[in-house]
């Protein structure tokens, strides 16, 4: 997006005062005189002056003008920054920095490892259009704390969702989030004690073992296979580490793709229940789907498994909301967790999501980007292949792949098989 005329102004007094053509206490260019200057109307060089006021640059005396309130930084500290003295501090590289490698702003920078899908794949005008909806509803949609599982409508709506999955939930049994990733924290914050073991799958999403860390609990490894994770090591690490928590994407495995299969499914339940462990099945990327898998909370009836997801992946990173979805017991206790750590739910982005999920923005969407995922992946194994890159396995959907290569890294446990990761949602390109 280009710079208004606004932004124009703004840049022209930040400068002034940045190169000391302006100090501290001095009276600010006339509103006449700035917009002859710059050319521009006096109505922008009002709308300019007021959000230099909110920014703490200038302030307004009514009745005198606008005066410098902002100090420009010590010549010796801004010589320092241009001369870039000050390089940013090396880091470990692990969950965290990978984390802070994709948020990383940057135009035109493809960031293939990051997870999620371009903005220009994301229904935006439904998005606006929600907005412009919400902007129309009761003050108490915009001004008040929603209700503390969530807000009604969606939990109802989910159920409906769920249920297609084979999976039966009362909306007492439903609590939103903010994000997926805010779910599995509640989770762990309700369930964990220090030192307490969580199995996860090898490999697995990153921020799985970072989740596990900040609760100061242990993380043991699973190897991952087409069908699920190995049983055979899922049942000595249960016997010998005794662990709280299993994490785990049942369908469209991140990142390899791998979807869950019923044997498996069954057999890993059975093991949970000889050994109390709890399972915690992270669903985010479900409606990437075409046709569901086996899930293990649809088998399990949520007794020992916790479901969680969110809309962050197929709808927007902005408008953030997650669910949880348990047994009425843990959801209630969890909801108190929640309000212990954030008080209430935000009211608008659960508004936004029900709104495009119930007038169909949502459905024709995703029929959308589950066409494009499907060509791109087309395209990226082709590539793949041509560098003697071969597919682990053929996802039933979704934006991850996981390749055979001839040599390469062993992601987390030893000994074990050499893969190497590779995305193929940016318009079909792929990274090794």
């Amino acid at each position: 997006m280009g710079r208004t005329l606004v932004d124009t102004v703004m840049a022209d007094i930040h400068a002034r005062v940045d190169g000391r053509l302006l100090l501290a206490g001095a009276r600010a260019p006339s509103l006449r005189a700035t917009a002859k200057r710059l050319g521009v109307s006096k109505s922008t060089v009002v709308e300019a002056y007021d959000r230099l006021v909110a920014e703490g640059v200038l302030a307004a005396r009514p009745g005198s003008g606008f005066y410098v309130a902002k100090r420009a930084a010590p010549l010796a500290l801004r010589g320092a920054a241009l001369a870039g003295a000050e390089p940013p501090p090396d880091r470990a590289v692990d969950p965290l920095w990978l984390m802070r490698q994709a948020l990383e702003p940057g135009e035109g920078v493809l960031k293939p490892g990051c997870g999620w899908l371009p903005a220009d794949w994301m229904p935006e005008p439904a998005i606006r259009r929600a907005f412009r909806a919400l902007a129309r509803a009761p003050s108490s949609a915009l001004l008040d704390y929603d209700n503390p599982l969530g807000y009604p409508a969606l939990r109802r709506h989910l159920c409906d969702r769920f249920a297609a999955r084979g999976i039966t939930a009362a909306s007492d049994q439903i609590l939103l989030a903010d994000s997926g990733s805010q779910a599995i924290d509640l989770v762990c914050r309700y369930f964990l004690e220090p030192g307490d073991v969580v199995l996860l799958d090898d490999p697995c999403y990153y921020n799985f073992k970072a989740v596990v860390a900040a609760h100061r609990a242990r993380a043991v490894p699973v190897p991952y296979t087409p069908a699920g994770p190995d049983l055979a090591v899922f049942a000595h690490a249960a016997a010998a580490h005794r662990p709280r928590l299993y994490i785990t994407n049942a369908a469209l495995h991140n990142p390899t793709g791998a979807s869950l299969t019923a044997p498996v499914a069954h057999k890993l339940l059975t093991l949970a229940a000889a050994h109390d462990i709890l399972i915690v099945e992270d669903d985010i990327f479900s409606d990437f789907e075409v046709d569901p898998s086996p899930r293990l909370a649809a088998f399990d009836g949520l007794e020992r498994v916790i479901h969680i997801g969110s809309f962050s992946k197929t709808l927007s990173a902005a408008v953030r909301c997650g669910y949880i979805v348990g047994r009425t017991d843990w959801i209630q206790a969890i909801a108190d967790v929640k309000l212990a750590t954030a008080f209430g739910n935000a009211t608008t982005n659960p508004r936004i999501v029900h709104q495009l999920l119930t007038d169909g923005s949502y459905r024709r969407h995703m029929e959308g980007v589950r066409g494009r995922l499907a060509g791109a992946m087309g395209r990226t194994v082709r590539r793949l292949e041509a560098l003697g890159l071969k597919p682990w396995v053929e996802p039933r959907g979704g934006m991850f792949l996981w390749g055979r290569c001839r040599r390469g890294y062993r992601p987390w446990l030893s000994p074990g098989p050499r893969w190497t990761r590779a995305w193929c949602w940016r318009r079909g390109t792929s990274s090794a």
